[in-house]
């Protein structure tokens, strides 16, 4: 099962690290790390998303507790959220299928970023299941290189 967390952290040099080593130190995989930088300038917010069940959820919200750098951690798993994921993804297009891939790039809201002869760079962003099908229609035409920003959360709650 995979599981979203968001961590406040301080902003401070070497959070990013105690936080990924307390992770591998501990034999659990991270799916997905996004950090960046929240309206106060002294934090920033950690997005990860990990695989495991109950038990590994608890101890890894438990580890991230122990850190003094973290301020709070919410396991989006039972609260209402709103995720988002960026790609940018290079695609063979050529004349002849160049309107059939900007067509499926229409219907998924996809921008067109770059345009070369035999090639189109595309933008798309979206939750993972969005994503993964765009991929899907995308791949018959020959995906010659894409990345992922992995997920971004925010709560739904006024908190």
């Amino acid at each position: 099962m995979r599981h979203t967390l968001s961590v406040l952290v301080e902003n401070k040099f070497g959070v990013l690290a105690r936080v990924a080593g307390m992770f591998s130190g501990r034999g659990f995989n991270i799916d997905s790390l996004n950090v960046g930088p929240t309206l106060d300038a002294t934090t920033s917010r950690m997005t990860i998303v990990v695989r495991g069940d109950d038990k590994v959820l608890e101890q890894v919200t438990k580890q991230l507790d122990k850190l003094v750098e973290v301020i709070d951690v919410q396991d989006f798993r039972d609260e209402e959220y709103v995720d988002r994921e960026l790609v940018l993804l290079r695609v063979k297009a050529n004349s002849k299928t160049r309107a059939e891939v900007l067509q499926i790039c229409d219907i998924f809201r996809a921008k067109i970023i770059d345009v070369q002869t035999e090639r189109l760079s595309i933008e798309v962003t979206g939750t993972d299941g969005k994503i993964d099908k765009f991929l899907l229609l995308m791949d018959p035409f020959g995906i010659i290189d894409l990345t992922r920003t992995g997920k971004v959360a925010l709560s739904r709650t006024n908190d």
